[in-house]
């Protein structure tokens, strides 16, 4: 196989983070996103690059009623209460035009009358599988409505990016949440990187969690943990969901780190090149609503990486695909 170069985005607004700010805490990102996704169409057009919108399921609502329609009885019990999306439904407004923190069905049509991108989900209703009190079988009613709620739209859910990044692809734990993808129809999550300051489980306590914060932060700018590109056909021998792990979070421009935008992006150039001349993966990742402030700075370093990404499809024909081309392409080298 070739090198790939994929791109997810966690499309989820306001859903993404409501336990953590509210709309007014929060409402110059989450207003820009729709100018944020005008955008990222028209440059991935122009540069020929395709996109996963891993999608939270309620914004695939037309309004309050429909949204209704598909909320499952067996929902989340988070023991703590403020990871439930579902207090929060009786105070949001009525449609997109009331309330476009909350809907999306307009931009969803967009996406996909675009044709060169993929939807898939990010769960229903921002579902945290590792949070304590969930339960599997409320996961599998979880990604049924996700999945039901998309239909109308001839939309046909094959991947999954799960929120916070909440699943180990090689723990025991969690191949049950997996399992239910496989029953779902879903071919393919985006994992975590493979170095160990990322891959660890999202709720227990570590100490020392926060040198993996700092070291994080610092993994963004230099090498840390080198490039994080994958072999994605090896790893995935004997899978049934293939795990596409994430390379590199492409975190927002920061007016107080400036002068580090420019190693942030020679970072990223830097191993896409690696992935590129070695035919691995590279998969980038990040929110709309991250782009949401200082929209042109962050799109100034987004289209030098389109323009990298131009060269290497040129230079060694590595190629931009989806989450679901991509998991097709696996499948058909492991039957060749």
């Amino acid at each position: 196989m070739k090198g790939h170069f994929v791109i997810s985005l966690d499309y989820e607004i306001h859903w993404g983070v409501f336990d953590k700010k509210t709309v007014d805490e929060y409402r110059e990102n989450l207003e820009n996103v729709g100018k944020v996704i005008d955008r990222l169409l028209e440059m991935s057009d122009k540069y020929n690059v395709k996109i996963t919108f891993s999608t939270v399921g309620f914004l695939f609502a037309e309004d309050k009623t429909d949204l209704f329609k598909y909320i499952p009885e067996n929902k989340p019990t988070y023991l703590i209460e403020k990871f439930s999306p579902y207090p929060l439904l009786e105070s949001i407004g009525n449609n997109e035009k009331e309330d476009p923190f909350h809907y999306a069905l307009s931009r969803i049509k967009q996406i996909k009358a675009n044709g060169n991108h993929e939807i898939g989900t990010h769960t229903f209703c921002h579902f945290y599988c590792h949070e304590h009190g969930q339960t599997v079988e409320q996961f599998d009613d979880d990604l049924k409505s996700a999945i039901n709620i998309a239909k109308p739209l001839d939309i046909d859910i094959k991947s999954i990016v799960f929120p916070r990044n909440m699943i180990e692809a090689n723990k025991l734990i969690d191949r049950p949440y997996l399992d239910v993808c496989h029953k779902h129809g879903i071919g393919s999550f985006r994992g975590k990187e493979k170095a160990y300051i990322y891959n660890i489980h999202t709720t227990k306590f570590y100490h020392g969690w926060y040198l993996f914060k700092m070291l994080r932060l610092l993994d963004a700018y230099i090498s840390v943990t080198g490039s994080n590109t994958y072999k994605v056909e090896v790893i995935n021998k004997d899978k049934k969901v293939y795990n596409l792990p994430s390379s590199r979070l492409l975190r927002a421009y920061s007016s107080k780190l400036k002068f580090l935008e420019p190693l942030k992006v020679r970072r990223i150039k830097k191993a896409m090149t690696h992935a590129a001349k070695h035919k691995e993966m590279f998969h980038l990742w990040w929110h709309p609503h991250n782009f949401g402030t200082q929209i042109d700075e962050n799109f100034k370093n987004l289209e030098q990486i389109f323009k990298t990404y131009k060269k290497l499809n040129e230079t060694y024909g590595f190629e931009s695909e989806t989450m679901t081309g991509l998991a097709k392409k696996i499948k058909a080298s492991q039957q060749e």
